[in-house]
């Protein structure tokens, strides 16, 4: 079953169709009202001693670290970092929130007027010239019809000017504290990639060359990071769970406060030497974990789990993964660090005869939900219905008949050749909610079915996931076969549409290209922050 909860300020816009309503709710972050002249005081008096207290205990505790030769094998940079979060403080803050309410009144526009015309000319409202609209909008969405993308995108119009408005203003600072392999790098070749290759694309970006009239650096440029605190949106904590696992973690204790104390350190550290944390207490602030150990890594600072965004695979609902303020991305196995090729050459003809299975899966019995399935379904109907466990055949390459080149055999492997060749791909969780095999499917051309309970599914606040996959309950496992050929063929084709259209933002580039997996997790991050009003006074 998947989740789509209540949403609230902006996302009100992008998960409302051009005739739907969705009530809003406020967000618990939002500020206070000003206070007396006599309260501000008191209160200014009791936060500055409680920051020179909060200072020398963290200092404390880092000279102690750097003693001990049990602390993780971490050190926190300093100088340069700290630097420039003085200067930030001794500069006036720019309008940032002004920007925000300039993207917030845009997407508005943009959803009520696609609501006034009724699920007509989408791209209206772009300028003067429906021409110039019509040519954006193509360049955006391509050929697809109207119908097409309402049938996939919540509120393609809203989607269109938030996404503008994001390459247009959207600023990240990552902080500099901390040093790898825990900090500002992750794994890139394996299940958790998508949590490195994120680290690893906006540590890569380079800053901006400065204006010839300015002499310092600058924080502006046409990337969405900036080195410039004052000018963010938002801040990234770069802290890899993965790592974290690989070098605090002792193997099968499942003693993870090991990982609550590095993530508790470090945002303590970067509370003492910034004033962005404490300004809202982390809600505008972002981290991001593939690692099923992700969102328990997060509770080791309270700010964190309850107010910061958490950008996890491992998005469960059931565990405390709030879709209103956090973020769920896809996860999916790089064994290379590349897609395998197999999954990159163009997907079978349209036509579902060239598709004979009705549904796949391989796997090991990780987690309650798999060896449900493997109970069930393992072996018992190969020709149609094939659910191996590691023991999948191989195909010679002389029965795929069609010319493939990524049959089994020497040259190919027979996993990809049967998901190229089903019309449904299973998706079952496994020791967590998440599957890397959703990312797979769409990618081979076959329709995921996500069976899992409390998952929240990437972008859903952008695409309707009802439109290229299909949800089954973990009760359902029994009747699983009977509920997809209870699908009939047309409805299996707009499925196979619908993957088709929304592949793009489940693609990885180097570098990475627009509306692809990197942008459109920053969009969700976007998204959040646009939900999010913080007191400017």
């Amino acid at each position: 079953m998947l989740c789509t909860p209540p949403c609230s300020g902006i996302l009100v816009e992008l998960r409302r169709g051009a005739a739907g309503a969705v009530h809003p709710r406020r967000r618990s972050t939002e500020m206070a009202p000003r206070l007396s002249v006599k309260k501000c005081l008191i209160i200014l008096a009791l936060a500055a001693a409680a920051a020179i207290a909060g200072f020398l205990s963290v200092a404390a505790g880092a000279a102690r670290r750097r003693s001990s030769s049990s602390s993780p094998a971490r050190r926190l940079s300093t100088g340069l970092a700290a630097e420039r979060a003085r200067m930030a403080m001794a500069r006036a803050s720019p309008t940032v929130e002004r920007e925000l309410d300039a993207a917030r009144a845009a997407i508005r526009r943009a959803a009520a007027a696609a609501r006034r015309r009724g699920h007509g000319d989408l791209a209206g409202g772009e300028g003067k010239s429906s021409n110039v609209s019509s040519a954006k909008w193509l360049s955006f969405f391509g050929d697809a019809d109207h119908a097409r993308l309402e049938r996939v995108y919540r509120n393609p119009a809203a989607f269109y000017r938030s996404y503008v408005e994001m390459e247009r203003r959207f600023k990240v600072y990552v902080y500099e504290e901390g040093e790898p392999p825990i900090a500002h790098e992750g794994p890139c070749k394996n299940i958790y990639a998508v949590e490195g290759r994120f680290i690893e694309e906006l540590e890569l970006m380079a800053p901006p060359p400065p204006p010839p009239w300015r002499a310092g650096g600058g924080g502006g440029g046409d990337g969405v990071r900036t080195w410039d605190p004052a000018r963010a949106h938002a801040f990234f904590l770069p802290l890899s769970v993965s790592q974290m696992v690989q070098l605090a973690y002792r193997p099968l204790s499942y003693d993870l406060s090991p990982l609550r104390a590095i993530v508790a350190d470090y945002v303590a550290v970067v509370a003492s030497r910034h004033r962005f944390w404490n300004r809202s207490a982390g809600a505008d602030h972002f981290m991001l974990s593939c690692h099923d150990w992700g969102p328990h890594a997060s509770r080791g600072h309270p700010e964190l789990y309850a107010n910061a965004i958490r950008a996890l695979c491992n998005a469960n609902t059931s565990e405390g993964f709030r879709p209103d303020k956090d973020v769920s991305i896809p996860e999916i196995n790089l064994y290379d660090g590349d897609m395998p090729p197999e999954l990159m050459s163009p997907a079978p003809p349209p036509p579902l005869s060239s598709r004979p299975f009705l549904a796949f899966f391989a796997g090991g019995r990780h987690g309650h939900v798999r060896n449900l399935l493997l109970r069930h379904w393992k072996g018992r109907d190969p020709a149609v219905f094939p659910v191996y466990e590691y023991d999948l055949p191989s195909i010679p390459v002389s029965v795929s008949g069609d010319g493939d080149t990524d049959a089994g055999g020497e040259g190919g492997n027979p996993y990809y050749w049967y998901m190229r060749r089903s019309r449904f791909c299973l998706c079952p969780s496994g020791h967590e909610v998440a599957s890397p095999r959703v990312v797979e499917a769409i990618h081979a051309g076959c329709v995921p079915v996500v069976v899992a309970d409390g998952y929240a599914p990437p972008f859903a606040d952008v695409l309707r996931w009802e439109a290229f996959s299909v949800a089954v309950a973990v009760a359902d496992v029994p009747r699983l076969r009977e509920l997809l050929e209870r699908i009939p063929a047309p409805e299996v084709e707009r499925l196979r549409d619908g993957v088709r259209l929304v592949k793009r933002h489940f693609m990885l580039h180097q570098p990475p290209e627009r509306l692809d997996m990197f942008h459109m997790i920053l969009h969700s991050v976007w998204l959040r922050r646009l939900n999010l009003r913080l007191n400017s006074h």
